[in-house]
């Protein structure tokens, strides 16, 4: 029974089960209730395996198919009206002629399977800052990640009333070709299409796709932001709180710097970190001439490898309860395991592909870009701000990456236009977060290169 009367809404989920021809449809509400309802489901067919309940409670594992771990680059297009407008960074089709080759694909694609429908919001429901948005899916695990990483509630109808002005996201996995893999925006049409992926940065609709290829192209509109930046807060000694975002390529440390524990002589003087957010910033000025800044999200979707005790305790941490945690090693006692975690690999578990692992034969127990997805509320260094709608405000911006030689440490830029060239100028080595050679120097200006939807040069 479908949960609003917003005539926009029924007419495109109409149109969009006409053409996937899923065998039901379920509204989702965000309840804890029906969510474990999907969880007991998804554990009988083991989309999703329950974890142990003592010492990782609420937590759920997944695999994603091996051919499907990472984002997909060359197979993720903005396909705006014109060539020009999408950019020498960005993959371009016609958008008449993409509609008619996904449209295809999409075709009967939900047969034998219930479509989910999931009403969302990026920010705190009501924000100035607030964008809503309605994903589609035949997945569970898609459904129970939007649920972490977005806030999902019957409320996101309730704000939007009678508006058409929400993002459309349809997603299914199809039979999982990746030949036939597409991740596709339509930013002038405020949809986006994702199809033959399980991966969560190819399926959570509301992660990069929306919060900021489309949400680039709404800001570059609107006048706003949204790049790919943590925001933190530094507590000085008097209690004053400073807030800077930083903008660093996926797996180069965003979160271990949002969740920085500060090194000892400054915590003794009485610094704190507070995390408002590890990979996404929507920025406006606000009334006063500053610019303010909210992270969209709602949770963390972190790279497991290298997450420890010592690296990220923070992160460790947020993800002891109702968490998901995808592609790392399950051991025997229904707790997991990466690489980095500690120096004890267990025996007797099951890599990342569900095989009888065994590490003294050199191989990898869990894949390079393997993730948690926790709820920031977890975080023990969560914001006492994370939820104000208003955002903070920003006093500092920084650029980073990966370079293991030729560029300094750290330096200042001279002033804002030269902080903006800076940014510009970035470059840092490729990580396993997309498919492809790892380790090559390759050019991320503003960190945003596989992300902003319009033209870089602009």
């Amino acid at each position: 029974m479908a949960l609003t009367t917003n005539k926009a809404v029924l007419s495109w989920i109409d149109e969009m089960v006409a053409l996937t021809k899923p065998d039901s449809v379920m509204w989702i509400d965000g309840s804890e209730e029906q969510l474990e309802q999907l969880r007991q489901e998804a554990y009988k067919t083991g989309e999703l395996i329950k974890l142990n309940e003592e010492l990782l409670p609420g937590c759920v594992y997944h695999r994603s198919d091996p051919n499907d771990v990472a984002r997909v680059e060359g197979r993720t297009f903005i396909c705006c009206e014109k060539e020009e407008d999408a950019g020498p960074t960005n993959n371009w089709m016609d958008p008449k002629e993409m509609y008619a080759k996904l449209n295809g694909i999409f075709d009967g694609s939900m047969k034998g399977r219930t479509m989910y429908v999931i009403p969302y919001s990026m920010s705190v429901v009501g924000s100035p800052f607030a964008k809503y948005g309605i994903e589609l899916t035949d997945s569970i695990y898609v459904v129970v990640s939007m649920a972490i990483m977005t806030r999902v509630g019957t409320n996101v109808y309730d704000a939007l009333g009678d508006s058409a002005d929400f993002i459309k996201g349809l997603h299914s996995k199809d039979k999982l070709d990746p030949e036939k893999r597409y991740i596709v925006h339509f930013p002038q049409d405020n949809t986006i299409m994702s199809v033959n992926s399980g991966y969560g940065g190819n399926v959570l609709l509301g992660k990069k796709c929306f919060a900021l290829r489309i949400a680039s192209y709404l800001g570059r509109k609107e006048n706003w932001m949204a790049e790919h930046m943590l925001i933190l807060g530094i507590e000085y000694p008097d209690g004053q709180i400073r807030y800077l975002s930083a903008a660093f390529p996926s797996a180069c440390g965003k979160t271990n710097l949002a969740m920085l524990i500060p090194p000892e002589i400054y915590r003794e003087k009485g610094y704190k970190v507070w995390c408002v957010g590890d990979d996404i910033a929507w920025l406006r000025p606000g009334p006063d001439g500053r610019l303010w800044a909210v992270n969209p999200e709602n949770g963390f979707f972190g790279v497991a490898p290298g997450t420890s005790m010592k690296s990220n305790p923070n992160a460790l941490l947020s993800t002891k309860k109702n968490s998901i945690f995808t592609n790392v090693v399950l051991k025997p006692d229904g707790t997991v395991w990466w690489e980095g975690l500690d120096k004890n690999p267990p025996t007797d578990a099951l890599n990342w592909k569900g095989e009888p692992w065994d590490p003294s034969d050199g191989s990898k127990g869990a894949h390079p870009n393997s993730r948690f997805t926790a709820p920031a509320k977890n975080c023990p260094c969560v914001s006492s701000e994370f939820d104000n709608p208003q955002g903070v405000p920003i006093s500092a911006i920084v650029f980073g990456g990966r370079r293991a030689k030729t560029a300094p440490l750290v330096y200042q830029s001279r002033s804002w236009d030269h902080g903006v060239f800076v940014g510009s100028i970035m470059a840092s080595e490729t990580t396993a977060a997309a498919t492809g050679a790892v380790g090559v120097v390759r050019l991320d200006p503003i960190a945003m290169l596989p992300f902003c939807s319009y033209n870089m040069g602009d």
